[in-house]
């Protein structure tokens, strides 16, 4: 879709007025006096987590011990309660999802399961792109099949530092390929790859292939299951809204059901036998078997109340305004922003088909400064080296005035040099 904006500060309020997911707003709390723009880093707080917390802490005050089955909803069996939520948002099957461990465990959880190599087939296919963390589980990985990182794990490199090319991941799988793994979104950019295609890509050449979807859930409607995805991770503390440190998802594709969790752990038992507490390992026939240990019920809660809000807000509106919100915050970096002496330039992809919830804004030599000044300025982006603002104006609690305002914020910090007053050392959260 081509939407049409006009630059002036009465446009952006009347894009406001209009906006049907304004009346989320108003059940997050919002730093005060301040324009939050790093939901791609760390979802606000919801005012029906909040109470979500206070109930299950209530639960564990009146019943101890006895919430674990007791109450209206059973401890022992929320991360599989959470996982239908959940499953509503990214397109799976209620059995096909869990809450469960971190981003990074379910990796070293998945890939332990899925990279099975053999023959020739004993390379991993990744990015260069992708995040470090997930770089460092798929060495960790071949290294505990007995092989050399450095010859099995294949990087795609990028011609830009900023972008892939779909047609050059697909040609990337080799004959000797066991197994891909991929982020639906770059961090760094926003660029969001076609899932449906390298999916199908990957099994036309009988490979399997997981994604890492960070930066997509909560933001992206996805079809998991009609794609016919193998595996999948992603966080719920971003888009989701779930707070920090929240325990992350794992999907599987219920076709792999009969997979034995090589790292398996208690809590993946087949619920009606856990408390057997039989040395033999039977797993539950879902995602649920590849639970490692106990979830946290405090940090679990939240988790449940966010995805409820993003049920009600619905998936298809959130994404088209992210669309039209993030394309808002391009136009008018490029009227305002993108020629002398200003020199910004847009790393994400123009087209908001490609891309996911984040625009990367790009200085060549002040980015680290410019961002600690917007900090003084009470604007929260966050800084990715080497030289990128990056910004989340996010559905269910941005608006389209915070944008004109963020980019008049930026002229502002370039006109008067106030950059000239802070040091280029990033800090150690960036």
């Amino acid at each position: 879709m081509n939407y049409k904006f006009e630059p002036n500060e009465a446009f952006a309020k009347n894009l406001d007025s209009e906006d049907i997911l304004s009346k989320f707003r108003n059940k997050f709390y919002i730093p005060e006096d301040t324009i939050y723009m790093d939901g791609n880093s760390l979802g606000l707080l919801s005012k029906d987590a909040e109470k979500n917390i206070a109930r299950v802490t209530k639960e564990w005050k009146q019943n101890a011990i006895k919430g674990w089955m007791g109450g209206d909803k059973p401890w022992f069996y929320l991360p599989e309660e959470i996982g239908k939520k959940c499953a509503r948002i990214i397109g799976a099957d209620e059995n096909e999802v869990i809450l469960t461990g971190s981003t990074t465990v379910n990796i070293h959880s998945l890939i332990s399961t899925f990279y099975n190599p053999s023959g020739r087939r004993t390379k991993i296919l990744a990015d260069e792109l992708n995040f470090p963390s997930d770089i460092y589980a798929l060495k960790g990985q071949i290294l505990l099949k007995g092989f050399d990182p450095e010859k099995e794990l294949i990087l795609i490199k990028s011609e830009n530092g900023r972008t892939l090319d779909e047609n050059v991941i697909a040609a990337s799988m080799t004959k000797d390929v066991a197994l891909i793994f991929l982020p639906s979104v770059l961090y760094r950019s926003g660029q969001l790859l076609d899932m449906p295609y390298l999916i199908n890509e990957a099994h036309k050449r009988g490979i399997l292939i997981g994604f890492d979807c960070c930066h997509s859930a909560g933001v992206i409607p996805h079809e998991f299951s009609k794609w016919g995805l193998d595996f999948a991770v992603f966080c719920s503390y971003k888009y989701m809204n779930g707070g920090p440190g929240s325990p992350a998802f794992l999907y599987i594709n219920k076709k792999h059901f009969d997979k034995k969790p090589i790292l398996s752990g208690w809590f993946g038992c087949d619920k009606n036998k856990q408390f057997n507490m039989d040395i033999q390992f039977e797993n539950q026939r879902s995602a649920g078997g590849w639970q490692i240990s106990t979830q946290g019920l405090l940090s679990a809660a939240p988790v449940e109340s966010a995805l409820e809000t993003i049920l009600e807000a619905g998936m298809d509106n959130i994404r088209e305004k992210s669309k039209k919100i993030t394309d808002y915050l391009v136009y008018l970096v490029n009227v305002y922003l993108s020629k002398k002496p200003y020199h910004f330039k847009i790393g994400t992809p123009l087209d908001p088909e490609k891309r996911s919830g984040h625009i990367a804004i790009e200085h060549e030599k002040e980015a680290v400064r410019i961002g600690k000044s917007l900090l003084n300025n009470r604007v929260i982006p966050d800084f990715r080296p080497p030289n990128i603002i990056r910004m989340a104006p996010v559905p269910l609690y941005n608006t389209f005035h915070e944008v004109w305002e963020v980019v008049q914020t930026l002229k502002k910090i370039m006109d008067t040099k106030e950059y000239n007053n802070y040091s280029r050392d990033r800090g150690t959260v960036a």
